[in-house]
């Protein structure tokens, strides 16, 4: 009999997490959680005004049937900046798929910098993302996608990732996207898709106003290709290392982020660790 279901206890895990300027000063406000999802104590390596905070999933890793969700909320002059200790791996599935649901209301700044996803040979995963910005929000985030161990020799031969991405601006559409990646589908290794390479990155940054100077910065940076539409810069990398799609976007971060969040880049400590 074929087996549909992960033979193992699955993971549900919410974590919900508000931040709020009080007296000049970014604080985590409110703090929710259910299942093995966690944040660390906030920290202000920049100043009281930008809150750094690491978003912990204690297993590290996503089966078949697991169901993680992150809600944020910042709230109007709040400044804050996620990220996450280590890459997460999405296992090989039994036939269930794991999913990941990112869900974000920004009236503040919100900088969204995880490391790398790692995906094993026979991943079913589902990844949705939802932004909604206020008049006046700004907003960073990136995501990169590691298709299979390839230290360990291993390529993404069977499985599939469902991605879709969503940002609105006081409820109208910035930036759309929705893909299918089937692993042994032609699109994995045509010229038009992900052209045989193993690991696709992408940055998206939108803001009121983002300059022609701004994409210009972006456009400098080797390896990375970067579009300018109305409010929203997107720019992306296709290459065969996930340390070297991550050199490609911070260099994109660190040409966005002076004129976006007024503010150079740091990168946080505990991507050096």
């Amino acid at each position: 009999m074929q087996v549909t279901e992960p033979i193992f206890d699955t993971w549900k895990a919410r974590l919900g997490l508000a931040f709020e300027l009080r007296n000049g000063k970014t604080v985590l406000a409110e703090k929710r959680f259910e299942g093995p999802l966690a944040v660390q104590k906030p920290f202000y390596p920049e100043g009281e005004d930008l809150c750094h905070a690491i978003v912990v999933h204690p297993p590290a890793g996503m089966a078949g049937g697991d169901d993680l969700e992150i809600s944020l909320r910042i709230d109007e002059g709040a400044r804050a900046l996620l990220t996450t200790p280590g890459a997460t791996k999405w296992y090989r599935s039994r036939g269930a798929p794991a999913r990941q649901r990112l869900s974000f209301d920004v009236d503040g700044d919100l900088e969204w910098l995880p490391q790398e996803s790692i995906f094993f040979d026979g991943t079913i995963a589902e990844m949705e993302s939802s932004v909604r910005l206020g008049a006046s929000a700004r907003y960073v985030g990136w995501e990169i996608l590691c298709f299979g161990r390839t230290g360990s020799g291993e390529t993404l031969e069977t499985g599939s990732l469902s991605l879709r991405t969503t940002i609105e601006r006081e409820g109208k559409p910035l930036w759309r996207e929705r893909g299918e990646i089937e692993a042994a589908a032609r699109l994995a290794r045509s010229a038009a898709g992900l052209a045989g390479k193993t690991v696709c990155a992408t940055l998206v940054a939108a803001a009121p106003e983002i300059g022609a100077g701004t994409l210009s910065a972006c456009r400098a940076v080797e390896g990375v290709a970067s579009t300018l539409l109305p409010g929203v810069l997107v720019a992306r990398c296709l290459v065969d290392s996930g340390e070297e799609a991550r050199r490609g976007l911070v260099r994109i971060w660190k040409a966005v982020r002076p004129s976006i969040f007024g503010r150079d880049a740091i990168e946080p400590r505990i991507w050096s660790t």
